[in-house]
């Protein structure tokens, strides 16, 4: 099993809603980096929900993985934000995975918590420049964070 790190803008979509809805494709990442941590994800692994672009920004939640890598819907429908034209059907270019509600932190665990906290300070989210929204986050990492 392998875990992760998924940011989202609490007003884009948040983890209650993923808490709402039970389960939801993770749609428009569109860095190919990043995309490539998404390809790599399996059914089961679990995933650190980050809030970002917020008041405090931080892990609120753990979700899994529920569906493995598949075509993002969003790139082939011209009237989504994360539509590319240099999409095709028969060459894609961007993918998806589906997560799902896992738990919810007791408190949630704040990117100041995160800078402060000496077991977790190579962690890719605290790289000066990294502005990915899909990481990888060491089993070490993960239970520091969410618990067992």
């Amino acid at each position: 099993m392998r875990h992760w790190l998924m940011k989202s803008e609490p007003d884009e979509f948040s983890f209650e809603e993923l808490h709402r809805r039970g389960r939801e494709p993770w749609t428009g990442v569109r860095n190919y980096q990043a995309r490539n941590f998404l390809r790599q994800c399996e059914v089961g692994d679990l995933v650190l929900f980050y809030h970002s672009n917020c008041k405090e920004p931080g892990i609120v939640g753990v979700a899994k993985i529920s569906k493995a890598a598949f075509d993002d819907p969003t790139q082939f429908d011209a009237k989504s934000d994360y539509y590319d034209a240099k999409a095709s059907k028969e060459k894609p270019r961007w993918s998806c995975v589906e997560v799902s509600f896992h738990k919810t932190l007791k408190k949630p665990f704040t990117l100041e918590d995160l800078r402060t906290d000496k077991a977790l300070r190579t962690m890719l989210i605290l790289r000066p420049g990294n502005r990915l929204s899909v990481t990888p986050v060491s089993t070490q990492e993960f239970k520091a964070i969410a618990g067992a």
